[in-house]
């Protein structure tokens, strides 16, 4: 029987599977089509504290080998979720992380106490990098001292697990990684989408309302795994890979990059059942490789 068990700082998983924000709801989309148990952990969609609608449509167009979204965060606000949504989430046989974002340090600072309340959501994740909203998300994750910033102050408010949601779209995502790790982030995830834009010719107009969005799938998965291996060589903490993940074999990449743990986004739409599909494919590898344990290939990258 092989161990596929990992940790990330205090967060315990019982697999390195899990689904990323803003492509899986609350989860409980998906449980008339997956065993939700089977999953390492789930990140519930982008929770703010307001209330916000997201941005006009249209704000998601596919590209070669990929997709554009410009959602723009849209959900009914923290106080929502915890009255809501965290009642029917609450006893899933899983880990449930909830992806915290905002437009101030204070909104970040407010949102994490709120679900730093919630007994049965073990850890949050830092959303500092999205680019698809007007102002806070990316704007503090792409450089290290706005990252220390935020960082900094949402840990002195968050008791629990705290992983920081790193943003492609910098010029060293090695000093941003530091930084986050200098202020008390327990784990990294990356990458978020990255800047992307897509024309229509015959229209001569833009496909998605806010001209430009953030690009994932396959198309980024070279990128996302040369930041993975980097920034495993730059910090401590363990790392959450993401970006174009499409199958077991993407995945398995991943942790011989360095990630402990690996997160599913945008496959999620092509195949709702991927993520179960992975952690047995997994699995599959690790046996045929001889390997008693998950931890055996984590970082095991021969040069």
């Amino acid at each position: 029987m092989v161990k596929l068990n990992v940790n990330i700082g205090n967060l315990k998983l019982k697999n390195p599977v899990m689904t990323a924000s803003g492509t899986f709801g609350y989860g409980t989309e998906y449980a008339d089509f997956i065993d939700l148990s089977k999953l390492g952990g789930i990140i519930v969609k982008g929770t703010t504290l307001a209330s916000r609608q997201g941005n006009p449509y249209p704000r998601m167009a596919e590209t070669p080998s990929g997709m554009l979204n410009a959602v723009g965060l849209q959900n009914k606000g923290v106080d929502y979720f915890v009255e809501n949504i965290y009642p029917q989430i609450k006893d899933l046989d899983t880990a449930v992380v909830v992806n915290v974002s905002g437009s101030t340090i204070e909104d970040y600072i407010a949102v994490a106490e709120k679900i730093d309340a919630l007994e049965n959501i073990p850890a949050i994740e830092l959303n500092i990098s999205c680019p698809n909203v007007k102002e806070g998300g990316m704007a503090f994750g792409t450089s290290p001292r706005s990252v220390e910033n935020v960082v900094k102050a949402v840990r002195q408010a968050y008791k629990k697990t705290l992983i920081v949601k790193l943003s492609p779209n910098v010029t060293d995502i090695t000093e941003i990684a530091r930084a986050a790790e200098a202020e008390g982030a327990d784990s990294l995830s990356l990458i978020n989408t990255m800047l992307g834009m897509a024309i229509d010719a015959e229209r001569r107009r833009p496909l998605i309302s806010t001209v430009t969005g953030g690009l994932s799938g396959a198309c980024v998965k070279p990128v996302a795994l040369r930041m993975v291996w980097q920034v495993s060589k730059a910090v401590k903490v363990p790392l959450i890979g993401l970006g174009g993940i499409m199958n077991a074999t993407d995945a398995i990449e991943f942790l011989l990059a360095g990630a402990s743990a690996i997160q599913i986004g945008t496959a999620n739409f092509i195949d709702p059942q991927i993520s179960v599909k992975v952690a047995e494919g997994i699995e599959e590898y690790l046996t045929r490789q001889g390997c008693h344990s998950v931890q055996e290939i984590i970082g095991g990258l021969i040069l």
